[in-house]
């Protein structure tokens, strides 16, 4: 009756352990997206609910900020660099690390039990004792367990510990998706920029060609010297030796595309080669972010993962101070003769509570929690830092991009002012009204006026993806 009573007890022991370790368990079993192929990319709720913990995040609710530019290419190559790349691949594989810790710091609230089987054949000296020299031998099998109770919650602080180090890499995959996201739309814009540069440097290049020909034809005519024939040659070679090395520029960014695509870039040369238009997309931004803005930001969202897990390793050094109890138990058969082994008089069973309580060992505890506690202190100065970095991008962003729109507007006037110089002082020429130096100077001027604004536009663009990125996804102001 006694075996049964403590059979009967140690198996409901086991069954609240495994109820205890099991609660927060349940979204263990979703398993983690490794590609999402070349469809849209859907979207996910932030990761601040428990119930998401789990859960195969792919991006924050409003990170498709890229639909704004209305380009069919940009929103196909981040569809799929988002299950191709291989930081993201990386990522995932960290987060999935964290989680089989996070399993096996979880196993510590469940029993340890193990099977024992074997023969032994002992022979005794009988030049030690008074006894004569015997032999014995032994077939047995025996289940043994041992179960720690976690009455001080140092399990508890380290699974604690765990699950935040988990959330705290599901954050840094959620950060590398944004960061990715950015890169491509960076490289993306860069080389819609080149294009748009050498469209430029095309167009001026046929133009320059023209007054080329308008010269020769008065030199040829004895209207006009040499020197203006020598002088267009001048500004028409000029303005195409530019153009190889905007085709090198070109043929970088979709390298780099391709890179952060997972991909070679001769799988992307055919479609990005053809030219493409930058996106036409100015949104106006409010001077001042709310803070719960920068608070979506997965880096901040991280390092606050980070010192809830070093805040609850110090609560698990601080109770390892503490006894630890064991339960300690086994039940199994022995005998001499193998045929004998399973019946009841060969039984056997052993029940053992024990508490270990360590009185001294050095310093050891006492800089455990040291360590600990400075560990704590670490993480929340790294804290600090991170809203404080996080508040300066979001403001050199966001200035960034408010005076580069202005910029567009005034480069947009010098151009239409260039073109119209451009268009007065060829006339003139023609007519011999006018020095070939106004039209030299006119030809400079509007091609570099129109460079720039292409440049401008771009770098708007470039910082508008940076603002994105700062605040960790879309921004809407209310």
């Amino acid at each position: 009756m006694k075996i049964k009573a403590w059979g009967s007890t140690l198996l409901l022991l086991c069954l609240c352990s495994a109820a205890t370790a099991q609660n927060g368990d349940r979204y263990l079993e979703k398993p983690l997206p490794r590609s999402w192929g070349s469809t849209a990319i859907p979207s996910s709720t932030a990761a601040s609910a428990d119930t998401d913990l789990f859960s195969g995040q792919i991006l924050p609710v409003d990170d498709q900020w890229w639909k704004a530019f209305n380009d069919s290419m940009l929103d196909s190559l981040i569809s799929v660099a988002s299950g191709e790349n291989y930081s993201v691949l990386a990522a995932i594989d960290r987060m999935e690390q964290a989680r089989a810790s996070l399993r096996m710091e979880r196993s510590n609230f469940f029993p340890s039990i193990s099977l024992n089987a074997g023969w032994l054949r002992q022979q005794s000296s009988g030049n030690t004792s008074e006894l004569p020299q015997s032999i014995a031998h032994y077939y047995d099998a025996s289940l043994n367990a041992s179960w720690e109770l976690d009455i001080f919650g140092s399990i508890r602080q380290r699974v604690k510990a765990q699950r935040e180090t988990f959330r705290a890499s599901r954050e840094e995959y959620i950060s590398v998706q944004i960061s990715l996201c950015a890169q491509i739309a960076s490289a993306y814009i860069n080389l819609r920029e080149l294009q748009q540069e050498l469209q430029v440097v095309t167009h001026n290049c046929r133009t320059q060609e023209e007054v080329l020909n308008i010269t020769e034809v008065r030199y040829n005519t004895g209207l006009v010297s040499k020197l203006d024939v020598a002088q267009a040659k001048s500004v028409y070679y000029s303005t195409k030796a530019s153009i190889p090395q905007l085709e090198s520029g070109i043929s970088q960014y979709i390298n780099s595309l391709a890179i952060l695509l997972g991909t070679y870039p001769q799988k992307l040369r055919p479609m990005l080669e053809k030219t493409g238009k930058l996106p036409d997309y100015m949104e106006p931004v409010g001077v001042g972010i709310p803070a719960d803005l920068l608070l979506r930001r997965p880096d901040v969202r991280q390092a606050e993962r980070q010192v809830n897990a070093q805040a609850a390793l110090l609560g698990a050094s601080k109770s390892d101070w503490l006894p630890q109890v064991f339960l300690k138990g086994s039940v199994g058969y022995a005998s001499r003769d193998l045929k004998d082994l399973t019946r009841r008089k060969s039984m056997t069973f052993e029940i053992a509570p024990t508490i270990s309580w360590t009185l001294f060992s050095g310093t050891k505890l006492v800089n455990a929690t040291k360590q600990a506690r400075a560990q704590l202190d670490e993480a929340v100065h790294s804290f600090n830092e991170t809203v404080l970095t996080a508040v300066q991008e979001t403001d050199n962003a966001m200035n960034n991009y408010r005076n580069s729109i202005k910029q567009i507007v005034a480069l947009r006037e010098v151009k239409n002012q260039g073109q119209e110089t451009l268009k007065l002082s060829l006339e003139l020429y023609k007519q011999g009204l006018s020095p070939f130096q106004n039209v030299l100077d006119a030809l400079r001027s509007l091609l570099t006026y129109e460079n720039q604004l292409v440049q401008a536009e771009g770098d708007s663009l470039l910082y508008l993806v940076s603002l994105y990125q700062a605040l960790g996804g879309g921004y809407t102001e209310k």
